[in-house]
């Protein structure tokens, strides 16, 4: 059974993968390109006027490269569309195994406990380590070095998966008796870790000669574009989950409580 779940998971990544990729080739690499173009603007901006004479010489093979860098364009987009697919084939492939251990500690019914697993997985390999280490933009000075930056974002997705996990038991816990608090206390967790990094946590990134909207845009759509990843991939393993006939394991509880 383990194998199956975890056929449908790559399935079900390779499918979000695709639209990831698509998303990247279509919206993020122009945009990112465009922030590049912005900050080696404000690098080389002093220095326009003394290159002006190099610049106007260099004309002609600037338009000699149009085509090469046009080619350079498709690869990028046809090797963001791959990496897209091998991104949503890893996540899918976790996220099944992953699904296959904690089904029956998640709540809800069904395709409910993908989405769930789904929340508390964004919010562990994403949002908690955004908090303190946000998504780079293009000209964006990193305060440590790149080690310990590895060593920050391991350590908040540790704090964000214990965090997940609060928020699961407490709403386990107060959910029979009232879900509006069921829900309540279980984003109370989630609500104090977002304080506590808001107060406590150190400025690493440094945004040099950027527009603030155009780095607030790039950060909302990292962030949506991983949700919807992570949404994607909930909705399509929960998908093929159902047309496989697997039933949930409060499902099969059920039945065994009925037709001993």
């Amino acid at each position: 059974m383990l194998v199956d779940y975890l056929e449908r998971g790559v399935l079900a990544g390779a499918i979000a993968g695709i639209a990831y990729g698509v998303y990247m080739a279509l919206v993020a690499n122009p945009l990112i390109g465009y922030m590049e173009t912005l900050a080696e603007g404000g690098e080389h901006g002093d220095h326009s006027h003394a290159g002006e004479h190099a610049h106007e010489a260099g004309e002609h093979a600037h338009a000699a490269g149009e085509h090469a860098h046009a080619v350079s364009e498709a690869t990028t987009a046809a090797v963001s569309v791959g990496s897209g697919v091998l991104w949503g084939i890893l996540l899918g492939g976790v996220f099944a195994l992953a699904f296959y251990f904690l089904e029956p500690a998640l709540p809800g019914r069904g395709r409910v406990k993908t989405y769930v697993l789904a929340g508390a997985g964004f919010l562990t390999v994403s949002v908690a380590p955004w908090l303190v280490l946000p998504p780079t933009t293009p000209g964006a000075e990193q305060a440590f070095d790149p080690t310990l930056r590895s060593a920050i974002y391991a350590g908040m997705m540790a704090v964000g998966a214990v965090v997940a996990g609060a928020s699961v038991y407490g709403y386990g816990r107060v959910s029979a008796r009232s879900r509006p608090f069921g829900v309540a206390t279980a984003a109370v967790p989630i609500v104090v870790l977002v304080a506590i990094t808001a107060i406590a946590a150190p400025t690493i990134v440094e945004i040099d000669g950027m527009p603030a909207d155009l780095v607030a845009a790039f950060r909302g759509l990292t962030v949506l574009s991983q949700a919807a990843l992570w949404t994607l991939v909930a909705g399509c393993f929960g998908w093929l989950q159902t047309r496989a006939g697997v039933r949930s394991v409060a499902d099969r509880r059920d039945d065994l409580l009925t037709n001993p």
